[in-house]
């Protein structure tokens, strides 16, 4: 598991109409897009969690060309992403985190689909867990996930922010 290499990690801030976001992006990709208005500490947090070795580095430039698709998204311009992400996770995070890819723009599945997609139907709260580890949130969108009874459920970035984001898919 690379989550304990020595990697510099580019972040920024992204500011668009009331949204204020910290996303991060290694040599590999997208590695990290935090909650609504959360400020750098959480971004800090989740590094010193989840890759204790990285250095982070305020660079605008580096990430550059993230900023621009996830601001167009926000701006109700992009309803896909073509971005590389760089996710560290379990074989079964990894095939949670696959599957939430696949969910359409302007659509919801529920957490019970997401488990029978991975062929693991009994594993509905792991599949929660999962979702809930989700570093990349908007990009792989955990956001589109809901209860079996169409209720909003736990989100990273909180259920305003699930709730805002699905709203921009709905227009």
């Amino acid at each position: 598991m690379r989550y304990n290499e020595e990697q510099t990690i580019f972040y920024g801030l992204i500011n668009v109409d009331d949204w204020s976001i910290y996303l991060a992006v290694s040599e590999e990709g997208l590695c990290y897009v935090g909650s609504q208005g959360a400020g750098i500490k959480e971004m800090e947090a989740w590094f010193e969690k989840n890759r204790p070795k990285a250095s982070l580095v305020d660079d605008s430039d580096k990430i550059s060309i993230y900023t621009d698709q996830l601001v167009d998204y926000l701006n109700g311009d992009r309803k896909a992403f073509n971005l590389p992400v760089d996710l560290i996770g379990t074989t079964f995070q990894d095939a949670v985190w696959k599957s939430l890819q696949n969910i359409p723009f302007g659509e919801t599945v529920t957490y019970t689909d997401i488990a029978e997609q991975i062929g693991k139907p009994k594993s509905v709260r792991a599949v929660g867990t999962a979702i809930g580890a989700n570093p990349v949130l908007i990009v792989v969108p955990c956001h589109r996930v809901i209860s079996k009874g169409g209720k909003m459920a736990g989100y990273r970035g909180g259920i305003p922010m699930k709730e805002k984001l699905l709203g921009l898919e709905s227009k």
